[in-house]
Formats: structure tokens, C-alpha cells, sequence
């Protein structure tokens, strides 16, 4: 007796070729897929002024300086906090709309769809709607006129993928600039490479992988069942409306029937290839096409809308009792999502504070441990301070820095007689300070004094400090 073959984890790939559909949630999803399109392609040509040292764009990674420029909201290195914290409010906001609506993300906003959606578009302007690709796809011969509709998809394919991987290099540097030196091909070889690699990854995904970075490569999928109870809406089939099914309404058990007249609409317009009649399943994102198609079926042959619907585990064992669902906000809020909804607040106005009260001058201060101090010719005991001044107004400014802790204590700058120095418009200047005790004074001879090193802004009278400790003799 032969032994079983395992079952393959990976199903071969078979075209799908969704149906044109019209209702709301199409509606929806064409609306969702302008603005995030629109928001990715046109952000980087937005202006906004930075002064001389900076292009003027309004949204710039910034990646020789390492900052992150949002219109007037500048982020710098030491300031990763504030990524951190968008980071974990879209993991938050991620989870709030999953345990609410279900894979709405996946739907609607998740870049894959949105490209692949609008691909699928373009195929249907070029080769038609389902039953002409379909077609298509089953004509062994390539004949002049199929060459010519795939040539022509495959091309604009090519261009969306080519605008999809110029428009990402262009959120790292001035945008005219770089699109000039693009075409007079002075652009830095990592921005070629840049736009190849999102030109091929867009063109594979979006036309041909589609569905199977969804089902394969993506793990939200798996994600998304701890995320989901009972009470979270998701699109499901009223089997106990629906069933049995059946086409012929005239024969004598008709009255017997459910309301699915087995069309196949909800199929035909899934992006997936699923049958949502089938049952929650991995490969559903929520998309809601087959609520459209069942409900303009249900228009048709004189049945309620519905069959297909948003709806709720809960809500199953009330509509087979014939109660009516409960209403949808009370799935939408509930303790669970209305705790993720206040972590999420929380986090945000902690960012939206913390964006407020930052000072636009900081500093770090690093004592230089070889040595630790010196003693110079006059018993005076010096310790040596590598301190950053951080300038983050769009001009230039005079800093003075000053030392507190002891009042014999007094600071000198290397390269300078005074005790200010200026720093550059949106800078971080590396200032050596010196810090010295008289031979005698208590800082001089004792083992180790806790300073203040502080800097002032001598334009608008702005200050900061850090702590840090004077080594003397003794140590």
C-alpha cells in the first residue's frame, strides 16, 4: 500500500480576471485609491520654504543630515522617539480598525491593492471586462491582435511601475533637481538602482503575483485572527437566507429555495478567486466587491439587499431566530475597541506634546576621558568637553556657552578668544570646550564636581543644559 503524498503548501497560480462591479464599496475603493495614489505621486513636488542651506520641499528624508522634514515639523537624529511613536500608533490603528471591520487595511489601503486595483484597471480599458480577458487568456495562438493588447498592458504597466519607483526616490532629495539630473543622467547610481528595484518589484506584484503576495508573502494574514472575536464585522454570506440555492425560480419546489440563485457575481468580481459563500477565509481582505455584485443581483430579481454583508459572529444565531443584528456601532464600540482607540489617543497627544514643548536649541556633551584632565603650567587643572550644539532655526546663530557648579569654574573655546561661537542654520556644530578650575579652588584639588554646561542662544535669550562632572586632582 502506497504511502499518501503530503499536501503541497504552495497552489500554482491560476489567473483571475475579476468582473466590473458598481455599488459603494467599488465607489469607495476608487475614491481611496485617488487620494492615496494622488498623496504618493504629487507630495514630494510640494513647496515649502527652508531657507538657503535646504531644498524647499515639504515632506524630505533627509538622509546625509539624518532628518526627517514634514512642512514645518523637523525631526532629527536624536529625535527618533517621535518615529518610534508614529510606528507604534499605526500598529495601534492597525489593530483597532481589524478588531472593528476586519482586514479593511488590506482592502482598501494596503499599497498592494491599491497598485494591483489600479492595474486590473488598465487591463480591463485595453483588453475589456472579464468575459473578453478571459477569452484572451484561453486563445493558444498568438496572433497579431493579442500581441498587440498585451504589448500595450504590459507597457503601461511598465510606466505606472517606472512613476511608482521615481516618485519614492524623489521624498530624499530636491525633486526638480533630481529629476533633471534623472534625465541628463547625473543622478547618483543608488537612485537608478532605487527606481529599477521598485519598477520591477511594482511590475511583478501589481500584474502578475497579485493575489499571491496576499496569500504568500504577506504575514497579516496570519496576523489578523488574534486580532479578530466574535463581535468584529467582516464580510460574510447569510447562509440561512441564501440556502438552498438554485437558478430555475419556476419550478414547483422554487418556494423552497433561498435567495442565491447561484450566479456566481460574488465570485466573478473577487480579486481573490474566492467564494465568499464558502466561509471566512485566509485569502478574504474585506475588499466588499461581492457585497456590490450580490446586492445588485437582489435589485434584479426583486429580493432584499444583504445576502452578502457586513456582519458579526454574534449576529448569526439572532438572524436565525429571526431578531434583528444589533446596530453596527454597537460592534464598532466596545471595550476592545475602545481601548485600543484611547492607547492610541495616548500616544498621540504624548507626540503632539512632546512636538510642542522641544526646545529648537540642544546639545550633548561628551567628556574626553584621555586624559581625563590636565594640569597646565599654573597648577590650574583643565577638563576637555567634546559638546554638539544643535541649531535647528532656518538662520544662523550666536551660541554662548557657560558653566555652572562652582563659581570658580570659568570655560574657554578652542578656535575662539570668546566664550560664544555661531552655528550654522539647521546644524550640529562640534564645539571642543574647555573647562578649568584655579590651582587651589575646591573642583581643583577634590576628586570629582558635578557641572552644568549650559548654552544660550544670544538672539532670543533661549538656553539649555546638560549635566556632566569635572575630574580634578584627586580622581
Amino acid at each position: 500500500m502506497s504511502e499518501s503524498q503530503p499536501e503541497a503548501l504552495y497552489a500554482a497560480r491560476e489567473p483571475i480576471f475579476p468582473k466590473r462591479v458598481k455599488g459603494t464599496f467599488r465607489n469607495l475603493k476608487w475614491v481611496i485609491m485617488i487620494v492615496t495614489l494622488g498623496i504618493y505621486y504629487v507630495t514630494p513636488w510640494i513647496r515649502w520654504d527652508r531657507g538657503p542651506s535646504l531644498p524647499d520641499q515639504a515632506v524630505l528624508v533627509d538622509l546625509g543630515s539624518r532628518r526627517f522634514f514634514f512642512f514645518w515639523i523637523e525631526i532629527w537624529p536624536h529625535e527618533f522617539y517621535f518615529i518610534a511613536g508614529l510606528l507604534v500608533m499605526a500598529g495601534l490603528g492597525l489593530f483597532l480598525f481589524t478588531s472593528a471591520l476586519g482586514r479593511v487595511w488590506c482592502g482598501y489601503t494596503c499599497p498592494q491593492t491599491v497598485w494591483t486595483d489600479l492595474f486590473i484597471l488598465v487591463e480591463r480599458w485595453i483588453e475589456g471586462d472579464r468575459n473578453a480577458r478571459l477569452r484572451l487568456h484561453r486563445q493558444k495562438k498568438m496572433d497579431f491582435s493579442k500581441a498587440r493588447l498585451r504589448l500595450t498592458k504590459w507597457v503601461s504597466w511598465l510606466l505606472i511601475s517606472v512613476a511608482t519607483g521615481g516618485a519614492w526616490v524623489f521624498y530624499f532629495t530636491d525633486a526638480p533637481t533630481l529629476l533633471g539630473n534623472l534625465f541628463t543622467g547625473q543622478a547618483h547610481p543608488v537612485a537608478y538602482t532605487t527606481i529599477l528595484v521598485l519598477t520591477l518589484t511594482t511590475f511583478i506584484f501589481g500584474g502578475f503575483a497579485r493575489e499571491q503576495i496576499c496569500i504568500y508573502a504577506c504575514p497579516w494574514p496570519r496576523i489578523q485572527a488574534a486580532m479578530l472575536d466574535e463581535d468584529s464585522l467582516v464580510v460574510g454570506y447569510r447562509e440561512w437566507r441564501g440556502e438552498p440555492r438554485g437558478k430555475h425560480r419556476k419550478s414547483d419546489d422554487a418556494a423552497e429555495m433561498g435567495d442565491c440563485i447561484d450566479c456566481m457575481a460574488c465570485v466573478n468580481v473577487c480579486p481573490m478567486g474566492i467564494d465568499i459563500r464558502d466561509g471566512q477565509q485566509l485569502e478574504c481582505i474585506t475588499c466588499a466587491l461581492c457585497i456590490d455584485a450580490c446586492d445588485e443581483i437582489m435589485d434584479k430579481i426583486g429580493k432584499p439587499r444583504g445576502l452578502i454583508d457586513y456582519m458579526a459572529l454574534t449576529d448569526e444565531a439572532r438572524e436565525r431566530s429571526g431578531l434583528p443584528p444589533k446596530s453596527v456601532w454597537k460592534h464598532v464600540f466596545r471595550p476592545r475597541t475602545i481601548l485600543y482607540t484611547m492607547l492610541w489617543s495616548l500616544v498621540g497627544v504624548a507626540l503632539v506634546v512632546a512636538l510642542f514643548i522641544r526646545p529648537n536649541i540642544d546639545l550633548t556633551v561628551a567628556p574626553v576621558r584621555n586624559p581625563t584632565f590636565v594640569t597646565m603650567s599654573d597648577g590650574t587643572i583643565r577638563n576637555t568637553y567634546d559638546v554638539r550644539l544643535r541649531n535647528k532655526h532656518g538662520e544662523e546663530r550666536p551660541f554662548r556657552i557657560s558653566v555652572s557648579g562652582d563659581s570658580t569654574l570659568r570655560v574657554s573655546l578652542e578656535g575662539t578668544i570668546y566664550d560664544s561661537v555661531t552655528v550654522p542654520a539647521d546644524t550640529m556644530k562640534l564645539q571642543k570646550v574647555y573647562v578649568m578650575a584655579p590651582p587651589g579652588s575646591d573642583p581643583a584639588n577634590g576628586e570629582r564636581v558635578d557641572i552644568r554646561i549650559w548654552v544660550e542662544d544670544l538672539s532670543n535669550g533661549d538656553r539649555a543644559y546638560e549635566d556632566t562632572i569635572f575630574n580634578g586632582r584627586a580622581n
